[in-house]
């Protein structure tokens, strides 16, 4: 939300239909005090203070209520609560529908114990260029069931000097196997989709097939392009991405494994062949329609390769600002679809659950409004979503996992959703969860579903949705093993 510093009037009210009489009347938001208040073109929402020492009202426009609600209506001051501190601020929730056509306006009217607020509330419009043949990213936020990430697939990278069992040698099938997957095949995305997800994350990484030049191999590519029909053609929307060419490298790894992180002084030749990646990627799909989704990149880590977030104004956030802005210029300028095709950005690590990652990532500037937005990964609480047990230098075991989802998990997952919803609204954009799961499968399954069950109801609740990572169903068998969790997840939607 876009807070306005604007003329605000409090005034008296001549009729006294609140008991008492108030000192004072403020709105906020998040803490801050609000005198306008702008929602995005998405269905959304806000929970609003309204504090005063007096009872109050809040209302609008009855000719708005087919875009525009307010809850509740009506509460009171600070003194009818046990202390001050219980009942100093009053919540209101100010939600809005999604907006397809031009922007709206409206007053929301506060008033307490004689004074008045008329706060003036807008909503963006669709503001689509005429020729704009493209959902925009609020829409297809919107359309999203739940989603199955395709991983340890194409973005398979063992080390290609360490890995002699392999033999490369035989092309394509050999890297996608690797790391324990069958080959992907038409059959298997439609069990995926027939399951109700109806979106698919196919991450690719592409540095072991690029030559000297960085020429993606025609067989690599030809790939790629194969598992994407298969996905565009059960109906689902599929994400398409760089993915192992960011992230950690192994310490004596030879090869390129994590060739593209976060860093200024290396950006001028990062920049050069990321670019160089995503203009052969953009211009092999240039001619695919709205469904096809493109992802900056993966985990993007700093230098050093560390997974704990830098300081504000680090420059490693001003790298992953370049980086993404050098992504969506390079797809926009390959043509035809790609002028207006549906482009994710990402924050240091994809992290949600630090608040300067969010706060250090600025939008691309972009040839068309509302075809950029957010991805973000949460596997929180991590010592519920991982396993974190095993053995330290000394021989001495450590075991940190927690077993049982109870409130403090929720209350982490309400710090994680609430950190994103409020940063992407303020940016503008929407989000989605790309990468989400309680993936240690040695959890009780019965824990497992409290935590589907509450991530899909937070999902639906903030207007968002997520990608499961892997599992769930054994693609070698072609049989769902865990029913239980994509139960679980749609029941709450």
């Amino acid at each position: 939300m876009s807070l306005f510093v604007t003329a605000l009037m409090v005034q008296s009210c001549s009729d006294d239909d609140d008991t008492g009489t108030a000192t004072g009347l403020t709105v906020s938001y998040n803490g801050t005090d609000v005198t306008s208040i702008e929602f995005t073109l998405g269905s959304s929402f806000r929970m609003l203070s309204i504090n005063t020492d007096a009872d109050w009202t809040v209302s609008l426009p009855d000719a708005d209520s087919d875009w525009i609600t307010v809850t509740p209506h009506a509460g009171y001051g600070w003194e009818y609560a046990d202390t001050a501190s219980t009942n100093l601020r009053s919540y209101v929730k100010l939600s809005v529908e999604a907006n397809s056509g031009a922007a709206r306006s409206t007053t929301l009217t506060v008033k307490a114990g004689g004074l008045s607020l008329a706060i003036p509330v807008t909503q963006r419009g669709n503001e689509a260029d005429a020729n704009d043949p493209f959902e925009t990213a609020f829409a297809m936020v919107g359309n999203l069931t739940f989603g199955y990430n395709l991983g340890n697939t194409l973005d398979a990278n063992p080390d290609y000097y360490n890995s002699s069992w392999l033999d490369f040698s035989q092309g394509p099938s050999v890297w996608e196997t690797s790391w324990g997957q069958p080959l992907t095949t038409q059959e298997i995305i439609d069990d995926i989709a027939a399951a109700g997800f109806n979106i698919i994350r196919v991450p690719v990484t592409w540095y072991p097939h690029v030559d000297d030049d960085w020429n993606i191999d025609a067989d690599w590519m030809a790939r790629v392009k194969e598992v994407v029909d298969y996905v565009l053609n059960a109906g689902c929307y599929c994400i398409l991405n760089v993915q192992h060419d960011t992230g950690s490298k192994d310490e004596g790894r030879a090869d390129n494994a994590a060739w593209l992180y976060a860093d200024l002084d290396s950006y001028p030749t990062q920049t050069e062949h990321y670019q160089k990646l995503w203009q052969q990627i953009a211009t092999e799909f240039r001619d695919y329609g709205e469904k096809l989704l493109f992802e900056s990149f993966n985990e993007i880590l700093n230098k050093s390769y560390s997974w704990t977030a830098p300081s504000a104004g680090d420059g490693a956030y001003t790298a992953i600002n370049r980086l993404q802005q050098d992504f969506v210029n390079t797809v926009r300028a390959t043509g035809g679809n790609n002028e207006y095709r549906n482009l994710a950005i990402t924050t240091y690590s994809a992290t949600g659950n630090n608040t300067v990652p969010l706060d250090e990532l600025t939008v691309p500037e972009d040839v068309h409004s509302n075809h950029l937005y957010g991805t973000i990964h949460s596997y929180d609480p991590y010592n519920f979503c991982n396993n974190n047990s095993g053995k330290n230098a000394d021989g001495s075991e450590y075991d940190y996992n927690i077993l049982i989802f109870d409130s403090d998990c929720e209350a982490t997952i309400d710090g994680v959703v609430t950190n994103c919803y409020n940063r992407f609204n303020e940016l503008g954009i929407p989000f989605i969860f790309g990468e989400f799961g309680a993936i240690d499968e040695e959890k009780a399954m019965a824990e497992r579903v409290k935590y589907a069950t509450y991530m899909a109801t937070k999902m639906k609740a903030y207007g968002t949705s997520g990608l499961w990572w892997m599992g769930l169903y054994d693609r070698s068998s072609r049989t769902w093993y865990e029913q239980e969790i994509v139960n679980a997840l749609f029941a709450a939607q």
